[in-house]
């Protein structure tokens, strides 16, 4: 007997969508592309050769469109891993549940997912302007520990070797390494793009090692980044969303990735703020290889 899902778990507004993302299920595509600003689906859409729907609530923004014949979503999540963690779980449920009975459909039907976002970068190989693929994710946010299955999905070597690298304090709660879909990286990422381990923090200033006027708990926690290596790769980079969308799409049984374009150099202490008059390019390179 399928598993059935009461109004408190799985809530439906009353046009038939999804709670927080507003989309119904017939105006979800199987690929989907994820970004953190709303403004910026504008951008991606602007591509499309064909608009069906435009929905907006909150901070997310979505359309969905034909880019030469391929049926597209692209969706915005705002930023962190607690955001990601309603869009995947939504956009699952549009895809695998029935909205009328509320339970699990008989077929899983799989979504391809690709996050096209910003980051910083922090090895010498990585200035300003550097594609990066995500091919392992290590969050610092402890989202994917609320899940049955985790260690299914994770890289728990790593794990515990980044754990011994950084003397981890368990204050900070475990972090976990989750994968991408390694035929969606090779499917995407290409010659264009570096590819690395990205830490996925839990903010954007203490977490990624940045000290305004709050003194930081591990002064030399980013040094200790800088020179963790496992099976030949290095950490690459800092964001925010890469291990929450990689560890649920992969226990939820779909394709994920991230792919960032580096806008700070930590390395090189240097920023582009201008990054949005260049980000286009990632975007097209996706368009055409999703």
């Amino acid at each position: 007997m399928s598993k059935y899902f009461p109004p408190s778990e799985l809530i439906i507004n009353e046009d038939g969508s999804a709670f927080h993302i507003h989309l119904r299920p017939e105006q979800l595509a199987d690929r989907v592309i994820l970004v953190g600003d709303p403004g910026r689906v504008t951008t991606v859409a602007s591509h499309f050769e064909k608009k069906e729907c435009e929905v907006s609530s909150r901070e997310f923004h979505s359309i969905t469109g034909q880019y030469q014949g391929k049926r597209i979503t692209v969706l915005s999540t705002g930023i962190g891993c607690d955001n990601i963690d309603i869009v995947m779980n939504e956009l699952d449920a549009l895809a695998n549940i029935d909205f009328n009975e509320r339970t699990e459909k008989p077929e899983h039907r799989t979504l391809s997912i690709v996050r096209i976002g910003t980051c910083g970068g922090i090895q010498p190989y990585t200035p300003v302007g550097t594609f990066i693929a995500s091919v392992k994710s290590i969050g610092f946010d402890g989202l994917l520990n609320y899940y049955a299955g985790r260690n299914n999905v994770c890289d728990l070597q790593m794990e515990d070797l980044f754990k011994q690298h950084m003397n981890w304090n368990p204050l900070k709660g475990a972090p976990y390494v989750s994968i991408a879909n390694a035929d969606l990286i090779n499917q995407i990422a290409g010659d264009e793009m570096v590819r690395g381990y990205t830490i996925a923090c839990g903010g954007f200033y203490g977490p990624q090692g940045r000290e305004l006027r709050i003194p930081l708990a591990d002064p030399e926690q980013n040094q200790k980044v800088f020179t963790f290596e496992y099976d030949g790769m290095h950490v690459c980079n800092f964001e925010m969303e890469s291990s929450a969308l990689a560890g649920l799409a992969s226990l939820l049984g779909h394709r994920a990735m991230t792919c960032c374009m580096v806008i700070a150099s930590r390395y090189a202490k240097e920023m582009n703020t201008e990054y949005k008059n260049t980000i286009d390019t990632l975007i097209k390179l996706v368009l055409d290889r999703i």
